[in-house]
C-alpha cells in the first residue's frame, strides 16, 4: 500500500461538490414537485409545510390560464422550492397517495364482503364472529331487502333503472361496522 495520502479515498466522506448534472438532476426534481404541488387542490396545499411567498406562488400558478404564464409561474415554484422542506412536502404527498390506495382497498374488500353476504347464508356468521358486538337484527332485515331488491332487479324489463337502496344501505352498515371496529 502507497503512503500517498491523496490517493486515499474516503467512501463515505466526499467533499467534492456535486457535478453540474447532479445539481440539475436535482434542480428538475424539484421542479417536478412543485409542479405536483400546484395540480393540487387549495385545501391540501395549505396543510403542507409551505412558507407564505411559496404558498402564494403555487396559488398564482393555479389561477394562471395563458400556457406561457402558467409554465413561466411554475418554474418560479420549482425556482422557490429550493428553499422549501422538500423531504417534508415528498413524506406527505407519499401519506396521501398511498392512504388513498389503502382506503381504495378496504372499498373493494367490504363490496366484496357485501356480495358475499347477499349470495351466502354463512357468511354472517363468520361476520359475526368477526365483529361480535355487530348488530345481527339490522344486518339480516338489510341482507333480506337486499336479496328482494336483487330478485326484483332480474325481472326488470330493458330500460328499466335497477333498484340499489338495500344494497348500497348494506355497505354503509359494513362500513359502519368496520370504522367501529
Amino acid at each position: 500500500m502507497h503512503n500517498h495520502p491523496e490517493h486515499e479515498l474516503d467512501d463515505d466522506f466526499d467533499d467534492r461538490p456535486p457535478s453540474k448534472s447532479q445539481v440539475k438532476r436535482d434542480m428538475l426534481a424539484l421542479q417536478d414537485l412543485g409542479k405536483q404541488l400546484v395540480d393540487l387542490s387549495p385545501e391540501k396545499i395549505k396543510q403542507l409545510p409551505l412558507e407564505e411567498k411559496l404558498f402564494e406562488a403555487i396559488r398564482l400558478a393555479q389561477r394562471t390560464t395563458a400556457r406561457e404564464g402558467r409554465r413561466r409561474q411554475i418554474h418560479y415554484v420549482g425556482k422557490l422550492m429550493r428553499d422549501a422542506d422538500a423531504d417534508a412536502i415528498r413524506r406527505q404527498l407519499d401519506i396521501w397517495e398511498n392512504g388513498s390506495r389503502e382506503q381504495t382497498a378496504a372499498m373493494h374488500r367490504l363490496e366484496t364482503l357485501r356480495d358475499l353476504l347477499l349470495q351466502d347464508d354463512n357468511a354472517l356468521t363468520k361476520l359475526l364472529n368477526e365483529y361480535p358486538g355487530a348488530d345481527v337484527q339490522h344486518l339480516r332485515a338489510l341482507i333480506r331487502a337486499g336479496r328482494k331488491e336483487a330478485e326484483n332487479n332480474q325481472t326488470l324489463q330493458p330500460g328499466q333503472t335497477p333498484q340499489r337502496k338495500h344494497y348500497r344501505a348494506l355497505f354503509q352498515a359494513l362500513k359502519a361496522l368496520d370504522d367501529a371496529a
